[in-house]
């Protein structure tokens, strides 16, 4: 099992980072190993919190309205390497260690397992 490793973050990095009118930003984990995107997903303010300090994935469900810490019910839990937000502080890259199977809900181990154009 991977280790959790927390990440500290200046107040000036954290007042960079710019949400939506919703209080969201949109956030992309990729394999540290790999470099595979595995998924895309958001955070506020207390998830982004709770992931730095956690070392651990810590989303925010658009659809539940909650807190959701990748894994919990599936054990897919994803652990933070490093933490990366864009020139315009309103996207924010984490490269994790995924455990378990993959990341998507599905089974697979990427959200992005479909390719667009005709099938080899």
């Amino acid at each position: 099992m991977p280790d959790a490793v927390s990440t500290l973050a200046t107040p000036e990095q954290l007042a960079a980072v710019k949400y939506d009118s919703a209080g969201l930003v949109p956030v992309i984990a990729q394999d540290v190993h790999t470099k595979a995107v595995l998924m895309m997903a958001y955070m506020n303010a207390e998830t982004l919190a709770l992931t730095l300090a956690e070392g651990r994935m810590v989303y925010w469900s658009r659809s539940r309205k909650e807190v959701w810490r990748k894994g919990d019910t599936s054990g897919d839990r994803q652990f933070v390497r490093a933490g990366y937000y864009d020139c315009d502080g309103d996207t924010l890259l984490f490269l994790v260690e995924q455990e378990g199977k993959g990341a998507c809900h599905t089974g697979e181990y990427t959200c992005f397992y479909r390719a667009f154009g005709p099938e080899a």
